[in-house]
């Protein structure tokens, strides 16, 4: 038996208990971020609260994640999941808890600046104060709460890397699996979306190669600018030709790098595409597009060697049960009311679809708002949101506190009681 409204409001009675730690909390680490796999000390303070809160903790799962349960009785398992990594972004918020770390990254000596540019410091905040509510009201709900903290969704390989240690041994069956993400939009509501959430990513490294020579004899040469140019000018057409108009994708050349100096025509060019999908027919279709224009370029420009591919950095697509959806809408709506909104269809990505996806349960994935709302509505009627309202990855991305935490930890508290069944009167 699934709980009441009124097991919901129990569990949220002491919501502004919660809420100077979990500020307090937040601000420290927002100031203090960690880059992917190295989330050493914000996954120490989250087991340390776990613990606290009564919760069972494994740390060390894939590196840096950490899993907190709580048994209470018969019923059912329910997986709430956080990310904790940062992005090597140099904050421009002038928040008075701005960070202003740095940390070397990849390969290199040299250090980076570091923020939590995506807001995978809310999550953690809000999934804490979440399993530190429901420990506190236990005699208001039954089943077992599987709190998950996860390394390196910015990577796209911090959930796998769970999967692959052991995560299935360590929560044991699990009957569905529940993750919310903060975004641009009014701090208070909360977004659903039944079916496609989240697209697919890829991510392809393509090496051309050409003839160098003399910038002043390029008859000598096989200029790998001017064909790196050519596949970028041609790839424009995949999805404006080749894509469906009712079907979404995104293909972008971010980086292409080649030569050395002015007056010197390189041998090589190298370019970094990302690609976004929704679907799996179309994420094979546009990659074999790239790979059949490459060659084709190469081929015109008759280059001396065969282009080479590497896909790397890539993310499953995100397809909320329509269910285990239904089921979360349905309890938001009763908690949040009007604050309880329809979330359009997102061109971003994340890793979050591979544990469930491993522990074979369904599962659904959410939006809450966390610009200010007064901000907010003015850019809309100013028609200057996409310039005043910072995005996921901005340096100044800088969700306001409140009601942003409130309402992220109301809202995985709620999710889970939409499964977690009534404790028997005693």
């Amino acid at each position: 038996m699934t709980s009441s409204p009124s097991a919901a409001t129990t569990v949220l009675s002491d919501l502004g208990g919660c809420r100077p730690w979990q500020e307090d909390f937040y601000r420290h680490l927002h100031q203090h971020p960690e880059l992917s796999h190295r989330e050493h000390e914000m996954a120490a303070a989250v087991a340390e609260r776990l613990r606290g809160s009564g919760y069972e903790v494994t740390p060390g799962i894939g590196g840096t994640g950490v899993v907190g349960i709580l048994r209470n009785g018969d019923g059912p398992s329910v997986l709430l999941r956080a990310d904790m990594d940062a992005l090597p972004v140099e904050e421009a918020t002038g928040l008075p808890y701005a960070s202003t770390a740095t940390a070397t990254a990849g390969d290199s000596a040299e250090p980076v600046p570091v923020m939590h540019a995506c807001g995978h410091d809310v999550h953690v905040t809000c999934l804490l104060g979440a399993a530190d509510l429901l420990a506190r009201h236990r005699d208001a709900w039954s089943g077992t709460v599987v709190a998950l903290f996860q390394p390196a969704e910015e990577l796209g390989d911090g959930a796998r890397r769970m999967v692959d240690d052991g995560l299935a041994g360590v929560v044991g069956p699990v009957d569905v699996a529940l993750a919310q993400h903060v975004l641009p939009g009014v701090a208070g509501t909360v977004g659903t979306r039944s079916g496609a959430v989240l697209s697919a990513a890829d991510s392809m490294r393509v090496t051309v190669h050409g003839r160098g020579a003399h910038g002043s004899m390029p008859q000598a040469a096989v200029d790998p600018v001017v064909l790196a140019a050519m596949i970028v000018v041609r790839l424009q057409t995949v999805v404006s030709r080749e894509v469906a108009p009712t079907t979404p994708a995104v293909l972008t050349v971010g980086s292409i790098q080649s030569g050395t100096k002015s007056n010197v025509i390189g041998d090589r060019a190298v370019l970094e595409l990302n690609v976004r999908t929704f679907d799996e027919q179309t994420r094979a279709s546009v990659l074999e597009a790239i790979r059949r224009i490459v060659v084709a370029e190469c081929q015109a420009s008759d280059a001396p060697g065969e282009p080479e591919f590497e896909l790397f950095d890539r993310f499953p697509p995100t397809v909320n049960d329509d269910a285990t959806t239904q089921r979360v809408r349905t309890a938001f709506a009763e908690h949040f009311g009007e604050l309880a909104t329809e979330l359009p269809l997102q061109s971003a990505s994340e890793d979050f679809s591979d544990l469930p996806t491993a522990l074979g349960v369904p599962y659904t994935y959410w939006g809450i708002g966390g610009t200010d709302p007064d901000a907010y509505r003015a850019a809309v009627e100013a028609g200057t949101v996409a310039k005043d309202v910072p995005v996921n990855h901005s340096p100044c991305f800088a969700p306001v506190v409140q009601p942003t935490l409130d309402t992220g930890t109301s809202a995985l508290v709620v999710a889970a009681l939409a499964w977690l069944g009534h404790r028997a009167a005693r």
